[in-house]
């Protein structure tokens, strides 16, 4: 076995990962190979709903989130209940099975948002992805984001 020093690649990126109670998170997933699998109407539609899934989401509340052509920003905000890594795993695997293929890269990075003044601009970064692409002018002109405060 590899002392922690010497692991490399995603296993020395989740070592030390660490779910806490009431936090709020940053995370972003990537579609397989950058794919833009999100360019299709249909795939985009099924991804949305299937984020914004109460039963999935169980005690987890999800404040703000961007679908784009080939990944996902979520701002979620962890309960009791709710381990990040199994979270976002269901929500990778359950989009999957609902457009009815192998969407996503395995893994995901988190950024865990440690104080109260970052929220905002955190969701503001997560909003603003279209525009910084060049996919819209306007944020209100792309379909595929919600957050909380709106």
């Amino acid at each position: 076995m590899a002392k922690l020093w010497q692991q490399t690649g995603y296993s020395q990126l989740r070592r030390g990962r660490y779910s806490e109670s009431g936090r709020i998170y940053l995370v972003t997933a990537v579609a397989e190979k950058r794919r833009p699998v999100f360019m299709d109407w249909q795939s985009a539609s099924i991804a949305c709903r299937t984020f914004t899934d109460a039963k999935l989401l169980g005690d987890a509340r999800l404040l703000c989130w961007v679908l784009m052509p080939d990944h996902v920003h979520w701002l979620l905000q962890l309960e009791e209940q709710t381990e990040l890594a199994v979270l976002v795993g269901k929500l990778k695997a359950v989009t999957s099975r609902n457009i009815g293929t192998a969407v996503w890269q395995s893994g995901f990075h988190d950024r865990a948002i440690r104080h109260e003044e970052d929220v905002l601009p955190a969701a503001r970064y997560i909003v603003a992805n279209p525009l910084r692409a060049g996919l819209v002018r306007r944020v209100g002109d792309y379909p595929y984001w919600d957050a909380l405060w709106i």
